[in-house]
């Protein structure tokens, strides 16, 4: 059954200019002019405080790059949806076919499961990261999903964002002209269910913050992890905040954190990788 209104996509970034041309060619360019498809570009400097326009700050911790501060985002997001997210005492999700999606090397694999499911979809609200990473509360508070396109990095979210927008503008009802195109392709076979993650472990605490050393031999030191969790300033954003040890100064208590904590995000976005 056809939609009645057009998919939305907004694609949150600090390099705006990137998606002139990706967006004006083949299926992408005949779906937006038929009005399939919407797609809006937020700068997310619009959303800054200081006079230098600063997305990024230093890594609580210590390390290397710099880390996407978790103001602008959220403030972005709610200017593109009309209402505000909520802090941590009184949380507000977005409306039930609206997904806000981190683009992150850190986040589950995208496939095209993933694309068939958002395109029953009303809006995607695409976080294009950049930097050393992106805040962890803005993919445990803000996204309702965390996403990436394989097992490598690339320099943003942007080009990742496109990829999705692509695979999903053309499982839409009419995006293709033949229905049939999108169904005897690779990739095609319904699946007796959809994405799935395991319980997750537990190596946090009760507030979901510290996390306990990992013991000798516990984990196979060539085994392929995530990224850790990335935390910088504010220390205390709308109830949300730092887990202690990352503030404490003790760097071998924050190396033994960062690693239980990329076995935790691994265990519960890639457990595939685990067992590899």
């Amino acid at each position: 059954m056809a939609k009645l209104l057009a998919m939305r996509f907004d694609l949150v970034t600090i390099f705006p200019e990137f998606f002139v041309g990706p967006l004006d060619h083949g299926i992408l360019r005949r779906a937006r002019e038929t009005g399939l498809v919407e797609v809006h570009i937020q700068d997310l400097r619009v959303f800054t405080k200081d006079r230098h326009r600063s997305v990024d700050d230093r890594p609580f911790g210590g390390g290397e790059g710099m880390v996407l501060k978790p103001d602008p985002l959220f403030e972005a997001a709610e200017a593109l949806l009309g209402h505000g997210l909520g802090s941590a005492d009184q949380p507000v999700a977005p409306a039930p076919k609206t997904a806000i999606v981190l683009l992150s090397a850190a986040g589950k694999l995208f496939r095209q499961e993933t694309a068939r499911r958002y395109a029953r979809l009303d809006r995607i609200i695409f976080l294009c990261g950049r930097y050393a990473g992106e805040e962890e509360r803005v993919a445990e508070y803000l996204a309702t999903e965390e996403i990436c396109v394989g097992d490598y990095v690339l320099s943003g979210g942007e080009l990742p964002a496109m990829l999705v927008i692509d695979a999903v503008t053309r499982l839409l009802p009419g995006a293709l002209g033949n229905e049939a195109s999108s169904q005897n392709e690779s990739f095609s076979e319904t699946l007796a269910a959809g994405d799935s993650s395991p319980v997750r472990a537990q190596p946090f605490d009760a507030q979901g913050k510290h996390v306990a050393p990992l013991q000798p031999g516990s984990q196979p030191a060539s085994q392929l992890l995530l990224d850790f969790p990335h935390y910088t300033r504010p220390a205390d954003f709308r109830g949300w905040k730092v887990p202690d040890v990352l503030i404490g100064g003790n760097h071998a208590e924050v190396a033994n954190w960062r690693r239980a904590a990329a076995l935790e995000k691994t265990q519960r976005n890639r457990p595939d990788l685990l067992l590899r």
